[in-house]
């Protein structure tokens, strides 16, 4: 198969097989995840390499979880990448993969977007904290691991740093290509937030598997990785980063563009003045222009978030600071 992810098109090809979402509230879903992982694999030093496998491999996640992407992966960095999203519920601590940065909010601290249940910023810096402490459990150490994977992953994803009092676009109806939403349980189907986790970029990878991917996307931003390399451990910022790219593209490239919201706490799509309704009879469409300008960003975050998360482990294997 010839996979075009060639950085001087960057658009990516498109096909209309019609493809199901993962449920809506996993950043990225299994494939996305995993693309993190490999890519940042690919650029871990030795000794962060030796640390990751040793720590991984003594430490398993339990044979008797059930798992939500399946054994689809012997790679034990890729397979701990999803693992959070396994325990999530039984831990309820789902507000650890996301930030609620209400949308028309000028850039500042976060402090006042982190509920007392916590978010992803907050979760990373307390997981990094566990992590370089060789005095702790060490399977406290490994599932410490295995969230600032995947954490650096959501943290890339723009839709989790982000409401437009619609939790986080779940309840945005979006017509895709020729799927026209419709109203499944308490939300719709599709939505712009699953359409982001899953569909979006599973229609990038035109049938890659992550390896593949990984390897592909590496080569595509192979100018851009010193870059990234260089830039440091800035949590705070990558989240203002994908705020910001939501804003502009996520809401801004729809069709019409996504009006701004007053901001409301919102625990349901009936919320905010019936806003998933409301959202429904906007008729937002996403079709070829869209999946082409966001199969490129998806792209670059993906990328991104592997790059930054090598940054990190490199850094906890050497010994050196870990974040700022």
């Amino acid at each position: 198969m010839n996979i075009r992810f060639l950085r001087a098109a960057r658009v990516p090809l498109l096909f209309f097989a019609l493809l199901g979402g993962a449920a809506s509230t996993y950043a990225w879903g299994c494939k996305g995840h995993q693309t993190v992982a490999l890519v940042a694999e690919k650029n871990l030093t030795p000794e962060a390499r030796q640390f990751v496998e040793k720590l991984l491999s003594e430490n398993p996640i339990d044979p008797k979880l059930r798992r939500y992407c399946g054994e689809t992966t012997r790679d034990l960095l890729a397979d701990g990448s999803t693992w959070p999203d396994d325990v999530r519920n039984e831990l309820k601590n789902g507000p650890w993969h996301y930030i609620d940065i209400p949308r028309g909010t000028s850039r500042g601290p976060l402090d006042a977007y982190c509920g007392n249940e916590g978010c992803v910023t907050r979760a990373l810096i307390d997981q990094l904290a566990i992590l370089t402490d060789k005095a702790a459990d060490p399977r406290k150490r490994a599932d410490a691991l295995r969230y600032v994977v995947h954490f650096v992953g959501d943290l890339h994803m723009p839709l989790h740093a982000i409401t437009n009092s619609d939790e986080g676009g779940n309840c945005v109806p979006v017509r895709y290509f020729r799927r026209r939403p419709h109203a499944t349980r308490n939300s719709f189907t599709p939505n712009l937030h699953a359409l982001w986790d899953t569909t979006i970029p599973e229609r990038d990878m035109e049938g890659a598997d992550p390896s593949e991917y990984a390897e592909s996307l590496t080569q595509a931003f192979s100018s851009d990785i010193p870059k990234w390399q260089a830039g440091g451990i800035h949590f705070d910022d990558w989240a203002w980063e994908s705020y910001e790219l939501a804003n502009s593209t996520v809401y801004g490239e729809l069709a019409p563009p996504v009006p701004v919201e007053v901001p409301t706490s919102v625990h349901a799509c009936t919320d905010a003045s019936n806003i998933g309704e409301r959202m429904l009879r906007l008729h937002f469409f996403a079709g070829e222009n869209y999946q082409a300008i966001a199969g490129a960003l998806v792209e670059e975050r993906l990328v991104q978030a592997g790059i930054r998360l090598a940054v990190i482990l490199n850094q906890v294997a050497g010994g050196g600071p870990a974040a700022k």
